[in-house]
């Protein structure tokens, strides 16, 4: 079987049956991903390290994510581009971009590296570290950075390995490091009582087998072939790609600038109440970590169906694509709904996993904090998935400017005015909360009417947008 044919399934296969071969693996592989941070912080809360150690995690955790940015647009651009060319029966330039692509993602990964290693402090207490939890923070820090390459790689190089039609591999690489992380965290924390420098190297560890798995891939690809020559810069080629993926970057960054502005307000208002300011990044941290594993269910889901959506947008199949936007708007809501279940009925139980409070003033305080943030502020959480999906959905077709948009106007255009502007005037850490349901609720209306005229325009031709 050649290149072609290896892809051309995507076209006449049952929809469902492609989406269950897709997505599991890829939901999987997601939320795995979460697993890395979320299974460090269960540990760190529950020892001796307990809120600060959570406070320290949650103020290194957008540098995670700005490393995910990165790699998530090089990877998700190049992917979305190979499933589109292979619908247009041309993937010449798909393997230029994907070689271009593992050499732009490792050069971002050192420019990173160099720039945040001497502003380490500093960089740290802007996203909300305090004198307290400050040495905590640099030291998980200190390693996670050194490994950004591994980390980044990985991920790039994953999105890659699901467009080439092998979700599952994508996953088990995932699988195999989370496993690792899960194994060595109580080892490292508690065996040998290292503390945040254990909770780190656990991670590293696991994202570095993520990553030998995932390299093995690329030397048994199915519809591309990489030599030497792919890894020579072809930025025309890559281009394509970068445009496709620039939602994907602009997504994981607004999450960076939301965690920035939201954890200053925080320490902010929080220091003037009686929460104190640890409290509401501790609180905050562990929504965000939450918060990560409902979004990657639907992120999942619909990354996992973008190699079936972009085929067929790219063969024109659009009666295909549409059962596709329908189906995979259906799983969103199910999840949505029912993460808002779980948030709204049983919030100390969702915080209770990462442990209680030992080494602060008022732990009751933290408790109260806690059911707060997450009845209040992930109470439209439905709304937000949805939001994500859909700007994911119109990547996978081709259609960066409408992924932009709906990834922006949650998160940059409603919820930072908002969020700066609610405590300034009804008062107090609290009304920092209600800003995300009033920002769902707007995007939402946006993301609709960018859907529904997009989907109506693909009877007859594609959207010229």
């Amino acid at each position: 079987m050649n290149q072609e044919q290896n892809s051309q399934f995507l076209g006449k296969d049952k929809i469902s049956k492609l989406m269950l071969k897709f997505s599991i693996p890829c939901v999987l592989s997601l939320l795995v991903s979460a697993l890395y941070n979320i299974v460090d912080q269960i540990f760190i809360g529950n020892s001796e390290l307990s809120a600060l150690g959570n406070a320290a995690t949650g103020v290194v955790f957008p540098i995670f994510i700005i490393a995910q940015a990165f790699a998530w647009c090089f990877g998700d651009g190049c992917a979305a581009y190979l499933n589109i060319c292979q619908g247009k029966r041309d993937t010449g330039n798909a393997t230029q971009a994907i070689g271009t692509g593992i050499v732009v993602t490792l050069f971002s990964s050192l420019v990173l590296m160099a720039f945040f290693y001497p502003f380490k402090t500093q960089l740290l207490t802007l996203f909300g570290a305090s004198e307290n939890s400050i040495g905590y923070a640099i030291e998980y820090f200190n390693i996670i950075l050194a490994f950004f390459p591994i980390y980044m790689l990985s991920n790039m190089m994953n999105a890659v390995v699901r467009a080439d039609g092998s979700p599952a591999w994508s996953m088990a690489s995932m699988v195999a490091g989370a496993l690792i992380n899960i194994i060595l965290d109580p080892v490292f924390i508690f065996g040998t009582k290292w503390g945040m420098f254990g909770a780190a190297l656990a991670t590293v560890i696991g994202q570095t087998v993520s990553f030998i798995i995932t390299l093995v891939y690329f030397f048994r690809t199915k519809t591309f072939k990489l030599t030497l020559k792919s890894f020579v810069p072809d930025f025309k080629a890559f281009s394509g790609a970068l445009q496709l993926g620039a939602s994907s970057f602009i997504t994981q960054m607004t999450i960076v600038i939301i965690s920035l502005v939201c954890n200053i307000l925080l320490a902010k208002y929080g220091a003037i109440s009686h929460y104190g300011a640890d409290i509401p990044i501790a609180i905050i941290g562990i929504e965000s970590k939450v918060f990560t594993v409902v979004i990657n269910l639907v992120v999942g889901i619909v990354l996992g169906c973008q190699p079936i959506i972009s085929y067929n947008m790219g063969a024109k199949n659009y009666d295909r694509v549409k059962e596709l936007y329908k189906k995979i708007l259906f799983c969103t809501v199910v999840i949505g709904l029912a993460s808002t279940a779980l948030f709204e009925l049983a919030p100390h139980a969702v915080v209770g996993m990462f442990g209680a409070p030992t080494n602060i003033p008022n732990p009751e305080d933290y408790w109260v904090f806690g059911e707060k943030c997450f009845r209040i502020f992930l109470c439209l959480v439905t709304f937000t998935c949805i939001i994500k999906m859909t700007s994911i959905f119109f990547q996978a077709v081709g259609k960066p400017v409408r992924a932009v948009v709906a990834s922006m106007i949650r998160d940059i255009v409603c919820f930072i005015p908002l969020i700066i502007i609610y405590p300034a005037v009804f008062g107090g850490v609290e009304a920092i909360l209600y800003a995300a349901p009033s920002a769902d609720f707007l995007a939402m209306i946006v993301a609709a009417a960018l859907t529904v005229p997009f989907l109506k325009s693909l009877k007859a031709a594609p959207s010229s947008l």
